[in-house]
């Protein structure tokens, strides 16, 4: 699948009338296996990409290069669509621009720029928003760097929950009116705020954090895709860290439990279609 038809499939759940919920991929593997589960979308998070590459938590020390760099890995793997969260951009309005030119030549689908105040400021406890200015301004580097390209931007806030329902709405509204494809929202603590914010927007709504909520109703409210949390990066780290502390307590590798059967590995690894390659191009036996 080329990049544009990755962005035209983002574009075609955002425009369509059900709520999906993406599959959490950080890498090769991860979004081979969403893929052949079928997922529609996958979801590459600010923190689960500073773990994957950084082994650090999510206090924006990940850089765009090294965010970039771990999509190309992906979209070379794959060609599930996948929605990146991009953080702030990586710095003012300039440096989004960039990160959009960069993200989209990786093969995102689709990226999320968010008005949080990162890195967090000296001296200041919680999470900080940048003036609304700004964040207009952002969205609009945003869309102005996307040019004639089809990868979707979102304009994402997190202002319910930091500075409150009615600054949202008004970031939302503002946000909108930027050229932006889609509304993503985080801190949405109840469905009377959901029903808020979406009686006062008109572009689909991402969310992300929300408690759990039935995809008919969040359909009705016009959300297009809900998160489901990056729960499969904590597995595969309790799965690695189980299986090492067998090992260094003696157990044989033969009764270790869990591990990926070797059809398993195969499929995630493509094993038939390098097989394939390896007869016709180095006239090897299958």
């Amino acid at each position: 699948m080329t990049f544009r038809k990755r962005c035209e499939a983002l574009r075609m759940i955002l425009t369509g009338s059900i709520c999906v919920r993406p599959g959490s991929v950080y890498d090769a593997v991860s979004i081979r296996i969403a893929e052949d589960l079928g997922f529609e979308l996958g979801m590459f998070g600010g923190s689960v990409a500073s773990l994957a590459v950084l082994g650090d938590p999510d206090i924006t020390l990940i850089t765009l290069t090294e965010l970039a760099e771990q999509m190309r890995r992906m979209s070379r793997a794959a060609s599930l669509p996948v929605l990146v969260d991009a953080d702030h951009g990586y710095g003012n309005a300039m440096n989004v621009r960039r990160t959009v030119e960069e993200l989209a030549t990786a093969g995102a689908a689709g990226l999320s720029i968010e008005d949080t105040l990162l890195p967090q400021a000296f001296g200041q406890p919680g999470t900080q928003l940048i003036p609304l200015e700004e964040g207009v301004g952002k969205m609009k580097a945003a869309v102005d760097a996307r040019g004639d390209a089809s990868v979707v931007i979102m304009a994402r806030t997190g202002a319910a929950s930091i500075s409150g329902l009615d600054d949202a709405i008004a970031r939302a509204v503002a946000y909108e009116g930027t050229g932006v494809d889609a509304l993503f929202l985080t801190g949405i603590k109840s469905h009377a705020e959901l029903e808020a914010i979406a009686a006062a927007t008109k572009l689909p709504l991402v969310l992300g954090g929300f408690p759990e909520a039935d995809c008919d109703y969040l359909a009705n409210q016009r959300v297009r895709i809900a998160l489901q949390s990056h729960a499969p990066f904590a597995a595969a780290t309790h799965a690695v860290y189980e299986t090492l502390k067998a090992l260094r307590d003696g157990t044989s590798p033969k009764n270790l439990k869990g591990l990926a059967s070797s059809e398993l590995t195969g499929r995630v690894t493509r094993e038939a279609d390098v097989k394939a390659r390896s007869a016709e191009f180095l006239g090897l036996k299958r």
